[in-house]
């Protein structure tokens, strides 16, 4: 399997020309068994390095070149892809890129990829490209690279660069949605400008997607889904947007959340003027097609169109509290947290959420200790300030990744000192996230069952041992004052 690499992703007027026909170059001899060592090229035969309108002020290091070692043949040793990037002058320059295994300064690079096991793969961005000045859309050149192996026949390849545009804005964040049902459909209506010189003369696309827990509605004929429950729409028109025209489609499209759906969601599109339409959008849309309607061209200035959707679900937090039960003198462990009953989940360090604790009276919160990766601390809770404050516990943060369960409960050991009996005494544990609204249910009382201190333990203490010394010094004194009274006595009868 050829193993994936990572590679930084582009403006969205460019994600479109990642998807292009991979044509795939194998050496001539065919996969029969026969051991021999084959390599295989898997690049895009075209490739949109740029929008025109960004000119000289572009830069794009998405291209990679994958060499997979063929199954069957064995493993390939010392793989190296010398690239040829001669063949963009006047359309881009080519600066040295790779993950630190690539060498030239262009136009010709070379990129070691090592030893590749049989069937095994690895993939390099040999350079970054960047743009010039005067360049119009569709202007192009090519790159040629060639794959060796010391055990193995050189394969080659050619891409076809070419620069793209114009570039399409969209407005950027738009007014939210708040308290969307599961399953209750609402509608998005996007937007966007030609704001270069250009027109686009290969007509627009829109690609709209929706986060986890949400989908699309397929409904337009002009409209690719991807797959039954689409979280992704691809939507082509012909229209040939003019410099400084500006449109939006001319019905919404529909999305709602799936039941029993996310806290939180977003709607983003993204508009391209070089359509090509992403893997994976097989399914068409039945209904009457979109189309563009014109309308003011002002308020467009972003890469895409944004559109972030709270819903009315709940994550409902419970306190876990318990009691602080001992001996005064005792230090004592007592379980404390938040119990999540759902059906939401928080996500993120903000929206986990916090609770905090006011110990009861008569007691002293010693230490909470926590581990994190390996390590840890005494105090996994803001302490406060002042005697009967509370603990501050924000479960969003490192103190706590490891008391997260995954079943919903976050708890911690408190350490908590008894240091005297007070009657009925109790202390509160209140939790909080913004999610909650089930409010019945978000405080709990910590109750102290305090028992007296055991007899010997009084003589554990260093006060206690000051006292009876100075008692056993007393009594040795008045009983010398004693008998020298009494021997006076006797010798004055």
């Amino acid at each position: 399997m050829l193993r994936r690499t990572r590679i930084g992703r582009r403006a969205a007027a460019l994600g479109s020309s990642l998807a292009a026909v991979l044509a795939a170059a194998v050496a001539p001899a065919a996969a029969d068994g026969s051991g021999q060592v084959m390599l295989r090229l898997e690049t895009p035969s075209t490739f949109v390095m740029y929008n025109a309108d960004e000119g000289a002020g572009a830069s794009n290091s998405d291209f990679v070149v994958p060499v997979a070692v063929v199954p069957g043949g064995g493993p390939a040793r010392d793989v190296r892809v010398v690239v040829d990037a001669s063949g963009l002058a006047g359309v881009a320059m080519a600066s040295k890129g790779g993950y630190g295994n690539c060498t030239g300064d262009g136009p010709v690079f070379t990129c070691v990829y090592g030893d590749l096991q049989n069937g095994d793969g690895e993939a390099n961005a040999p350079f970054t490209l960047h743009g010039v000045d005067g360049v119009r859309p569709g202007d192009s050149g090519t790159v040629t690279y060639t794959a060796t192996a010391d055990n193995a026949a050189p394969v080659t390849g050619v891409t076809r660069m070419t620069v793209g545009g114009p570039t399409l804005h969209a407005p950027g964040p738009e007014k939210g949605v708040s308290g969307l049902e599961p399953g209750r459909a609402a509608t998005l209506t996007p937007r966007f400008a030609n704001n270069s010189r250009f027109p686009a003369k290969q007509g627009v696309a829109l690609q709209v997607d929706v986060s986890d827990g949400m989908t699309l509605t397929a409904r337009h004929s002009n409209c690719s889904y991807a797959g039954p429950a689409p979280t992704s729409a691809w939507c082509t028109f012909p229209t040939q947007a003019a410099p400084g025209a500006a449109y939006r489609t001319s019905a919404p499209l529909v999305y709602s959340v799936t039941p029993p759906g996310e806290l939180t969601g977003e709607v983003t599109y993204t508009w391209s003027a070089a359509p090509q339409k992403p893997a994976g959008h097989t399914v068409r849309g039945r209904g009457a097609p979109l189309t563009l309607v014109p309308v003011p061209g002002e308020g467009f200035g972003d890469s895409r169109g944004s559109v972030a959707v709270t819903t009315t679900v709940q994550a409902d937090y419970r306190p876990v509290t318990a009691t602080v039960r001992g001996r005064v003198g005792d230090t004592v462990k007592v379980r404390l947290g938040v119990r999540n009953l759902g059906p939401g989940e928080p996500s993120d360090a903000e929206t986990l959420g916090r609770f905090e604790v006011v110990p009861p009276e008569g007691t002293t919160v010693t230490s909470i200790p926590y581990s994190f990766e390996g390590d840890g601390g005494t105090w996994a809770c803001e302490r406060p300030a002042g005697t009967g404050g509370a603990f501050v516990c924000a479960i969003g943060y490192d103190p706590f990744y490891e008391a997260r369960d995954g079943r919903g409960t976050t708890a911690l050991d408190f350490h908590i000192r008894i240091d005297r009996r007070v009657p009925g005494a109790k202390g509160t544990i209140r939790t909080y996230n913004p999610y909650d609204r089930t409010p019945g249910n978000d405080v709990a009382a910590i109750p102290l069952e305090a028992s007296p201190a055991l007899p010997y333990r009084a003589f554990r203490q260093p006060g206690a041992w000051f006292a009876i010394g100075a008692g056993v010094l007393a009594a040795v004194a008045l009983a010398a004052v004693h008998r020298r009274r009494r021997a006076a006595a006797r010798e004055g009868s």
